[in-house]
């Protein structure tokens, strides 16, 4: 693939993927801005804060895991192209690297459970 076109695929990624946020956020507003209520009446500020610290830790564990995935996949991958008997031991790496986006979402659980 030549550099032009992986560009123009990168564009178009970004594009289609803003469409589809732009296009969420209208289909999925919460119902209190079409009833009748004030927003200052029924908006909890301590809601959006903890919100947003559930997002972090989701965000951090996930960018945890894709940046350990990357380490240990590439290093998993040399060594099995050396060693094929290493696949199963290089497999139980990259489960353990991937187990951090399952702690960031328990996290973030825990962080809105308390809300």
């Amino acid at each position: 693939m030549t550099n032009i076109t992986f560009r123009k695929r990168i564009k178009l990624s970004v594009l289609v993927t803003s469409l589809m946020m732009f296009a969420s956020a209208f289909v999925f507003t919460p119902s209190i801005f079409a009833s009748g209520v004030p927003l200052e009446a029924a908006a909890n500020p301590q809601l959006g804060i903890v919100c947003m610290a559930a997002a972090i830790a989701f965000a951090m564990g996930a960018l945890a895991a894709g940046i350990a995935i990357a380490n240990v996949g590439a290093a998993a991958m040399g060594a099995i192209s050396e060693k094929p008997e290493l696949a199963s031991q290089a497999l139980i790496f990259v489960a353990l690297a991937e187990g951090l986006v399952v702690f960031g979402f328990i996290i973030a659980l825990m962080i809105l459970g308390k809300a």
